[in-house]
């Protein structure tokens, strides 16, 4: 054996220390980080967590290896070995030989040995064990469900916050028996307690012994991970049910727990061979334990396919109703509504009246092609950029509107090549400016979005003015920046000037001191940090500046929604973020193709876009999981009543939950067992046309009045229809507003009636000559046609049906809105505006007998003009109104026009 070379030791060592120092630096920016935000608390949580959990395994693992290794050195072995050590002849005949330097085993220095192998494996040990710091904490601050599964009869809390810390305790058995048994048996083979030769490994008494004692252990171990095994069944999935079924219960439940048994039999056989010191006993041990797993894994199939299969439906269906109870518990699937919606009215000017709120919210504008126009209209200059369009509802002007809206966010790739240096990225561009805001249904004579905040500064058409529009902190404000420091920010620009600014916010950890500058050098890699004159004792550093990364580096433990949304509210832009807690251990809940069977939106975040700081509202008082967090981090909730009242009427439901929901109540609505055996009545969400690709339709958030109610509503709905069909079967509805906020809707189709999906209708539009025509006519002209988002807008008991048309230049990337489409089911109407296009689908579709009026008899022109007169006067009144907005009054017009065409009729 060659011993290292003096170099090598130097290298390991300067790695052990660099990687120690940088987990310091680390630990410490964390630290100011948190501190900076006022979360020091939360910091101290988490780490004093960690700390304990390092140093309890990291102790009680170098405690056991140096137990085991210290009996293997006091052991007596067959014969004392030796070691032999390479090295360099460094005198006598100066040719370098190498020779065998031979150290007998027991002049070894072992006091020194086994220490130190112990404690270096402990800390690995303990490194790992410190990552479960949410399993302890969880485990100590329980909260309970108030649920049990029907098995074992526990409550749901115990497989979410006990169960987990027992897994954790027996996979460190598992690992601190294996480090044990390989130290203790290196130390036997130094020692010469195992030999090999031509008859095999050869162990001594000692070796023998010291084994049986360690097996035994493992298969105590081996007992407990057996009964533990036997809690899994309430997590698998038969095809079936998901959790405990027929043959878990009846056949592989018993084989468990005896297994377990057969492991405390095996258990103590090896401990009896501690003073047998044979190996007849450890082998018996083996073979029983694991001969008898071998049943374990072929006998429940043989049950499932000859006793199981032939009569499944009457064995499994009470497995079947425990599935269903706790799904619909665990995706709050149990709370929803089941209403009737017959369908069975039809689109009249009165209609429209009585929904004007809902018709004049129809959204025109579809996020994607409306983001280019955003992007082409609104950006101002190449550094900004618009990430996303969001959809919101405001009052505005005493009208109750929805719309769409975007921050002005940096983006400092954009900056020319000579100007990316490192002060206008550190130091001069340092954030967004401003937000653009649009209504869903307006656009102007070539197809453009009507703003209602645009521009730089933001010019509000609306009253609502902006008192803060930069932008440090949204969903693409990657890198550091440093503010208060010797070079003033670049605020925004003006004609052929630029203002500038100062940070005024309260965020950032102070670079006043040269350490602090040498700090985050070292943690950042940048060393112009520690030697730019730029950099003064007033600076700060702000960092961690996305959304996401900066959530969730707080709140480790909670699920963040794709898509935070910003918030105009008095005069500052704010971010709410969707949170949610989420698990993969409530019993009989089937999981999702993303592994979980539970998830609550349980809080809701705003983060002030200007100066970073977060504040978490716990939005279900009655989730467990956030109960736990809030005993284990007082300090980091507030309760949803203490959010600003501007901020809590923008409170929407979240889409990833809607989505997650609509896909289980899919399947889960069916609640009879023999139904959902049987797989009678599958949903899934519908396909609809984007640029010429079908895609699956997607929730949109809309404001309507839902059938029954008094007032029009902020909703988010789908659409569902059958499992391999295109009608529609049913649409789900989750409000957003007021006292309503969470409640989910499920507005079922009558079965025998036939309701035209989204893909049907737009099969129609295909099939419309008029509209096909105009397509190709455009497409033919070097333009693109993108049909957006086709839309089912529920309106009393009927549907509308509404889809956006675009037109596209090849060389242009601002798309125009150019045609409207709208369908009541029976016909598709085409128009260039929404006037003439509602008009079109409500009114009269045969000419008006003014125009057959040509072909009449002379004998009483009089009386055909006498009626067409006050006919054409009420066209005009309600094209009028319509333009308006007055529904009402259109709808009076439109009941008018049709008395004075059906007087000149009966006068004809």
């Amino acid at each position: 054996m060659r011993r290292p070379s003096p170099i090598v030791i130097v290298g390991i060592l300067l790695l052990v220390i660099a990687a120690s120092f940088s987990q310091l630096t680390a630990f410490v920016v964390d630290w100011l980080w948190f501190d900076s935000l006022g979360l020091g608390a939360v910091f101290s949580t988490i780490w004093h967590t960690q700390f304990v959990a390092f140093v309890g395994a990291t102790v009680v693992t170098a405690i056991v290896l140096a137990v085991n290794g210290w009996v293997a050195v006091r052991a007596e072995v067959l014969r004392v070995g030796s070691l032999r050590v390479l090295r360099r002849n460094g005198g006598g005949g100066g040719e370098g030989l190498p020779l065998f330097v031979e150290f007998a085993a027991d002049t070894l220095p072992w006091r020194i040995i086994i220490p130190a192998a112990a404690t270096v494996l402990g800390v690995f040990v303990g490194l790992a064990q410190s990552a479960h710091w949410q399993v302890f904490q969880r485990w100590l601050h329980a909260v309970s469900f108030g649920k049990s599964d029907p098995l074992f009869a526990n409550d749901f809390g115990f497989y979410v916050f006990t169960l987990p810390l027992y897994e954790v305790v027996r996979d460190w058995g598992f690992l601190a028996l294996f480090l044990s048994a390989v130290l203790a048996a290196a130390v036997y083979w130094v020692r010469g307690g195992i030999r090999v030769d031509q008859r095999g490994p050869q162990l001594g008494v000692s070796v023998i012994r010291h084994l049986s004692a360690l097996l035994a252990l493992f298969f105590l171990i081996k007992a407990g991970d057996y009964v533990l095994q036997r809690y899994d069944l309430l997590y698998a999935g038969n095809g079936v049910a998901f959790g405990a079924a027929y043959t878990d219960v009846h056949v592989r439940l018993p084989l468990l727990t005896a297994l377990a048994a057969l492991s405390v039999v095996a258990a103590l056989l090896c401990a009896a061979n501690v003073r047998v010191a044979a190996s007849r006993l450890p082998v018996a041990a083996v073979v029983l334990v694991f001969g008898a797993s071998f049943v374990e894994a072929v006998v429940p199939s043989v049950f499932q396919s000859y006793r199981v299969k032939p009569d499944e439906l009457r064995l499994e269906a009470p497995y079947i109703a425990q599935t269903i109870a706790a799904t619909r518990y665990a995706f709050a699937l149990d709370g929803i509504a089941s209403k009737p919606f017959r369908s069975e009215g039809s689109l009249t000017p009165a209609v429209l009246a009585e929904n004007d709120v809902t018709i004049q919210n129809i959204r025109w504008w579809d996020p994607r092609p409306l983001l280019d126009s955003y992007r082409q209209l609104q950006e101002i200059r190449l550094y900004y950029d618009f990430k996303d369009i969001d959809v919101d509802r405001y009052t505005i002007e005493g009208r109750y509107q929805q719309v769409m809206l975007s921050p002005r966010e940096l983006n400092q790739s954009r900056l020319p090549p000579d100007a990316q240096t490192w002060i206008n990225q550190r130091f001069k561009f340092t954030h967004g400016y401003g937000v653009s805001m649009s209504p869903v249904n307006r656009f102007d004579e070539e197809g453009l979005p009507h703003f209602y905040i645009k521009d730089i500064p933001p010019v509000s058409s609306i009253g609502m003015p902006i008192d803060r529009p930069e932008v440090y902190f949204g969903e693409a404000t990657r890198g550091y920046v440093v503010v208060g420091g010797g070079t003033t920010e670049f605020d925004y620009p003006k004609g052929q000037e630029n203002v500038y600014t100062t940070y005024q916010g309260h965020d950032g950890v102070s670079l006043g001191s040269l350490w602090r500058r040498a700090l985050f050098a070292w943690q950042l890699g940048d060393l112009k940090l520690l030697i730019s004159g730029n950099v003064t004792p007033n600076s700060r550093i702000l960092f961690r500046r996305l959304i996401h990364d900066r959530l969730t580096r707080i709140a480790p433990f909670l699920v963040l929604d794709h898509d935070p949304y910003l918030v105009v509210n008095d005069g500052r832009l704010i971010w709410v973020q969707d949170a949610y807690t989420t698990t993969d251990a409530i019993p009989y809940s089937q999981r999702t193709p993303g592994g979980i069977n539970y998830i609550r939106n349980a809080v809701k975040i705003a983060v002030d876009a200007y100066d970073g700081s977060p504040t978490f509202y716990v939005a279900d008082v009655s989730d467990p999981i956030v109960q736990t967090y809030q005993q284990i981090f007082p300090s980091l909730f507030q309760p949803l009543d203490s959010m600003p009242a501007g901020l809590r009427q923008h409170m929407r439901y979240p889409e990833d939950l809607f989505l997650v929901q609509a896909s289980m109540y899919g399947t889960y609505h069916m609640t009879d067992p023999e139904v959902f055996y049987n797989k009678e009545d599958l949903w899934s969400f519908p396909q609809e046309s984007y640029d010429g690709n079908a895609v699956t339709m997607q929730p949109y958030y809309t404001i309507m009045r839902l059938p029954g109610e008094a007032r029009a509503e902020f909703i988010l709905m789908l659409p569902m229809v059958p499992n391999g069909r295109d009608n529609m079967i049913a649409w789900l509805a989750a409000r957003c507003d007021g006292p309503h906020y969470g409640t989910l809707i499920e507005y079922a189709f009558p079965k025998e009636k036939l309701v035209y999906g989204p893909g049907q209708i737009e099969a129609r539009i295909d099939q419309d000559t008029t509209i096909s025509q105009q397509l190709s006519l455009w497409n033919q002209t070097g333009s693109r046609v993108i049909r957006g988002n086709l839309l089912v807008i529920p309106v009393d008991d009927t549907l509308l049906y509404v889809e956006p048309l675009y037109l596209r230049a090849e060389k242009r990337e601002l798309p125009e809105l150019k045609r409207v489409i709208a369908s009541a089911g029976d016909r598709v109407v085409m128009s260039q505006n929404v006037e003439t296009l509602l008009a079109a689908l409500v009114g009269n579709p045969q000419p008006p007998p003014a125009v057959k009026a040509a072909n009449a008899p002379l004998a009483a022109p009089q009386a055909v003009a006498a009626t067409a007169n006050p006919a054409l006067q009420h066209y005009r009144q309600a094209m009028d109104a319509l333009r308006a907005g007055d529904w009402r009054q259109f709808g009076v017009e439109m009941d008018a026009l049709r008395a004075a065409l059906e007087e000149g009729a009966a006068v004809r």
